[in-house]
């Protein structure tokens, strides 16, 4: 089922950033699996350093630092921040679920959007950054 991209722009911030938990819960596992990291045992506790909210609110907060989202992207991800969920997990606090949910919501924006490269570009960015190849 196709969505337009006015349909996406309508999204509730929580919609947008389910979406975005699982793309980028598919690119790490992908990441992993590729880089030889496959030791069943091993890979969830690996991915979860990519994964966490603790994670996804650095990498946000990197690359606001950089400037590095567009001005669309910062609009959404102030959706996602601000979005009320009505639960917060217990290993982490509020802020740092907030800004984690925000992260998502631009990556859920992005793939509903099929844009693509952009994703991609982020999506890279952040694994680099928790890889420690990005210099922060």
């Amino acid at each position: 089922m196709a969505i337009s991209d006015a349909d996406v722009k309508q999204l509730n911030a929580l919609a947008l950033a389910y979406m975005g938990d699982a793309v980028l819960e598919q690119a790490v596992r992908e990441h992993l699996i590729r880089s030889g990291r496959v030791k069943p045992n091993t890979l969830h506790n690996e991915a979860t350093r990519y994964v966490s909210a603790k994670a996804q609110a650095y990498i946000l907060k990197t690359m606001m630092e950089k400037e590095w989202l567009t001005e669309e992207e910062e609009a959404v991800m102030r959706r996602g921040r601000n979005a009320k969920s009505g639960s917060v997990p217990k290993n982490t606090d509020v802020l740092t679920y907030r800004h984690s949910t925000a992260f998502e919501a631009v990556l859920g924006y992005l793939y509903l959007r099929s844009e693509q490269a952009r994703l991609s570009e982020l999506l890279k960015f952040s694994i680099d950054l928790i890889d420690g190849k990005e210099s922060v």
